[in-house]
């Protein structure tokens, strides 16, 4: 009667096991600095321009949608506390995290769904290889370092964007905006903002190696992995994203 529920199961399972495994290959020997490097070039320098793109917008977006509403009451003067709040607890982190899912995790699925069907994984274990620890411990390192920074570059784009439609178009002078800016933003909201990219790294990565190790039926198969990972990895983002806000705020 359960068993449209051992599919489910079983796939958490494997991914547990795929997670414990990567994560353990970290204290161990080889490391393979080389492939930890590229994969922080590709995650990192290659997602540059589309994070600081969508940082900037995001930024003028929130300024001229929040000065409508603090026109009523006289606080324009506010608008560079909440941009900075929005971005720096929420927006940024998870912005940069869907953004680096749709970019990386869709890669590393169809990379390594590629390499499952064309047996190239199998050839790596018959070699004495462990796959887990080529293929996936790199792309996990190099994300957790290089999603925090991305995050970090979105937030101040995001800011000097939010600048410009307070500067130009509010009549905000610059030591309003940032002094203000910088004041709102406390010690909590700086841990909650590294925190929550540090954490989506792990679910982008991992979530694009399983879904990438786990490709069967060729070509096809490899375009299914590919979208299935975008899709877990973007939904896990917002639900582990509400998840640690709850905590945050509760401490606060």
């Amino acid at each position: 009667m359960l068993d449209f529920l051992k599919s489910p199961v079983a796939a958490i399972q494997d991914f547990y096991i795929l997670s414990g495994r990567a994560l353990r290959n970290v204290a161990r020997t080889p490391h393979y600095e080389s492939d930890i490097m590229i994969q922080m070039d590709i995650i990192g320098v290659g997602s540059l321009p589309i994070v600081m793109l969508i940082g900037f917008f995001t930024g003028l977006v929130i300024t001229m949608q929040m000065s409508r509403a603090l026109q009523q009451y006289g606080a324009v003067d506010q608008v560079g506390p909440i941009v900075a709040i929005t971005l720096v607890r929420e927006l940024g982190p998870v912005l940069t995290a869907v953004l680096v899912a749709g970019r990386n995790a869709s890669g590393i699925a169809s990379e390594l769904g590629s390499m499952k069907v064309t047996e190239q994984i199998d050839a790596m274990r018959a070699l004495g290889t462990d796959p887990i620890q080529k293929l996936v411990t790199p792309r996990m390192i190099a994300t957790a370092v290089m999603l925090p920074m991305l995050t970090v570059i979105a937030d101040f784009v995001g800011l000097f964007g939010g600048f410009l439609i307070a500067r130009f178009s509010l009549g905000l002078n610059s030591t309003q905006f940032w002094t203000s800016a910088y004041r709102a933003i406390e010690y909590n909201d700086i841990v909650q903002g590294l925190f929550k990219p540090f954490v989506f790294a792990f679910i982008v990565s991992l979530v694009g190696c399983f879904y990438g190790l786990r490709t069967t039926g060729g070509t096809q198969g490899v375009g299914r992995s590919t979208t299935q990972a975008v899709v877990v990895a973007s939904v896990w983002v917002f639900v582990v994203t509400s998840l640690i806000t709850r905590i945050f705020v509760n401490r606060h």
